[in-house]
């Protein structure tokens, strides 16, 4: 939560997604949610189906059916602490980086309820990817190749297939050199909501692969994030745009 106890409640709510989904948000100290809380934001962490930490059973609930289970986990996460009075249901925020990027594009594409939402080393697509990402024994081993089972890719797609259910105000970002999850992935999203002439932009950071690097572009990323959320969430105005392309 935003550290002034005495603030106004129910605060502007950030849903930000972990990665992975191999992964967790741990009860430990993390600078960025402790940026976002002191730029006013709750910031609401989830360890959706899929997650490390809970079982085998867990994780492999969302195998071969991305944007289903954690989707629906998400979602009454937001409805729970909107129960409790804390977030603002007119003031909701969403994004994050890799899993969490894509998990933004599933939210994005289910739910119009988010005023503003970063995709970061996201896709919508995987079968765009298929080939170009570091992930080929992976998708073999989850759907099989897209030519034995073009309708899982498709399925899990659902975000680029179906764009035309996105209204959310979107800015993908992503590393000009990333590997593991290519900027391709964030131009097709980004090209499909300009074409639907949904409010996006565009963020591609030179030289930077999966994990920034460069300082400045590390700042310039918190920046932008606020300056996206600040707008669309909290109506302020923008300020000057970062040094990235």
């Amino acid at each position: 939560l935003p550290p002034d106890p005495h603030a106004a409640k129910p605060y502007p709510l950030l849903l930000f997604i972990h990665g992975g989904p191999d992964g967790q948000d741990a009860h430990s100290f993390d600078v960025t949610r402790q940026l976002f809380a002191a730029h006013g934001y709750a910031v609401l962490n989830v360890n959706y189906r899929g997650s490390s930490g809970r079982g085998m059973a867990y994780q492999r609930a969302i195998v071969a059916d991305w944007g289903h289970y954690e989707v629906q986990d998400l979602n009454a996460s937001v409805d729970e602490v909107i129960r409790e009075g804390l977030a603002d249901p007119n003031r909701l925020a969403v994004g994050r980086w890799s899993y969490g990027g894509i998990l933004t594009d599933y939210m994005i594409a289910s739910t119009n309820r988010f005023k503003a939402a970063s995709s970061g080393a996201g896709t919508g697509n995987a079968l765009a990817l298929y080939g170009v990402d570091q992930y080929i024994i992976q998708y073999d081993n989850e759907f099989g190749p897209p030519w034995k089972n073009l309708a899982a890719y498709i399925k899990i797609g659902y975000p680029f297939f179906h764009a035309d259910r996105i209204h959310t105000p979107t800015l993908f970002m992503g590393g000009e050199k990333d590997f593991n999850v290519p900027v391709v992935a964030g131009e097709q999203m980004y090209e499909a909501l300009q074409s639907l002439h949904v409010p996006s932009e565009l963020i591609i950071f030179p030289g930077q692969f999966h994990g920034f690097t460069r300082p400045s572009f590390i700042r310039d990323r918190y920046q932008d994030w606020f300056r996206w959320y600040d707008k669309w969430v909290l109506g302020k105005s923008e300020p000057a745009t970062s040094s990235a392309l």
